[in-house]
């Protein structure tokens, strides 16, 4: 399921036999010129008064030019530090080869321009290492959080968040942030479901974590942009999207194992997911009736005139029926994997059932008494029939999910 390892080579340069409680990863790629300066600063920083013992990792991913020379160098020069080479580009292949490797209690890792406040590294690591979380974050969109960078990133970042609040249901506020640190233990379970091996490694490393009943630790961060930042900002929000595609699809029909994570990491019994309270779930059941309102509209006015009305309404009815059921098993009702999925969508058909009687008993009632109506009227008195039969589709389900509704109410 992962990029594969065996495509990666790695070097680890000689290292002291003391296993450190943390191991520090700075992924490159092409910087020759400002790796030393990153290095020193941070070798500093954890031999001036940081408490746990700590090792530096400086991952090169595929360098062309000098890095991987100066690397070295700077890993003779200094102690903990070290050199792994990787001879493919990636800084999720890089994370994952180091982390899943590494011997340390905690595995970290942070950009190469040191962007976060080094002052940060220690509330972020620090839950870990006393077992009160399992991952950690920094955030840049915390209001105690001090950012300076231009309105461009600023507002790419946010819109990028609001996404996988609303199509994941991420509930960690910054997922890009380059700053993030996780029990090593806890990374090699999880790590192997992560596919990415690029930007959107982060993101998809963080909704499986808290799927999998994790707890993630936020620490409001000092960041500053770096204006010399070679990031196709383009090229990854499209890969981003295609990523949080793919773990959407994934989450929909079960085939991300996030059940057996769970009871891997021990974190179970957990119900298949945590929905919301009812106004939450009002919310997004009508968010989605509206998108399958829209939806029966276009497919009733593109059939009715090919097999005519009752045939387009039975079948514009059951397509988006099947949609719906879905949508609302997964975003409102958070029930997630493939236990019980045939039968709830059997029972989500039975509602079907029911909401098709009730419009096709408005159609032929229309029929009866204005034969010659037009499909702008017709379709009026479809949607009108459909809002009724919302009602009792909501209450339905409610009676179809009722084991994750009942769940919810226990861990409230």
């Amino acid at each position: 399921m992962t990029d594969t390892a065996t495509a990666v080579q790695a070097t680890i340069t000689p290292e002291p036999v003391q296993t450190p409680v943390l191991d520090v990863v700075i992924p490159v790629y092409n910087e020759e010129h400002t790796l030393v300066d990153c290095v020193r600063r941070l070798h500093a920083h954890l031999r001036g008064g940081f408490p746990f013992s700590a090792r530096i990792t400086i991952a090169d991913n595929a360098s062309t030019d000098g890095t991987l020379a100066v690397a070295t160098l700077l890993a003779t020069e200094l102690d903990g530090v070290r050199v792994v080479h990787l001879d493919r580009k990636g800084r999720g292949r890089a994370l994952r080869a180091v982390w899943e490797a590494s011997d340390a209690e905690v595995v970290s890792y942070m950009d190469v321009d040191l962007s976060t406040d080094l002052n940060a590294l220690l509330p972020l690591v620090a839950p870990l290492v006393s077992g009160h979380s399992d991952l950690a974050i920094g955030t840049r969109l915390s209001r105690s959080s001090r950012v300076v960078r231009g309105p461009k990133r600023e507002f790419i970042s946010r819109c990028y968040n609001l996404i996988l609040k609303a199509s994941l249901q991420a509930r960690f506020s910054d997922a890009q942030c380059g700053f993030k640190a996780m029990r090593t233990d806890v990374a090699r379970k999880l790590l192997p479901l992560v596919q990415d091996g690029e930007w959107f490694f982060d993101t998809e490393l963080l909704v499986l974590a808290e799927r999998s009943g994790l707890r993630i630790h936020e620490v409001p961060v000092d960041w500053i942009d770096d204006p010399d930042s070679r990031v196709d900002i383009v090229d990854t929000a499209r890969k981003d999207l295609l990523g949080v595609w793919r773990v959407s699809k994934g989450l929909a029909t079960g085939t991300l194992p996030i059940n057996e994570l769970r009871v891997a990491i021990g974190r179970e019994p957990l119900v298949d997911g945590v929905p919301l309270g009812m106004v939450g779930q009002l919310v997004r059941f009508g968010i989605i009736g509206i998108v399958s309102t829209l939806a029966y509209a276009l497919l009733y006015v593109l059939l009715q005139a090919i097999v005519g009305a009752q045939p387009a309404n039975f079948l514009a009815l059951l397509i988006t029926a099947v949609g719906n059921t879905a949508a609302n098993r997964a975003f409102t009702f958070g029930v997630r994997g493939s236990t019980r999925m045939v039968s709830q969508h059997f029972q989500g058909l039975l509602i079907f059932v029911f909401a098709w009687v009730l419009t096709s008993g408005s159609l032929f009632a229309l029929h009866r008494w204005a034969p010659s109506a037009a499909v702008h009227l017709e379709l009026f008195v479809l949607v009108v029939a459909n809002l009724v039969a919302t009602l009792t589709r909501f209450i339905g389900l409610r009676w179809v999910f009722r084991n994750a509704v009942q769940g919810s109410r226990s861990v409230a």
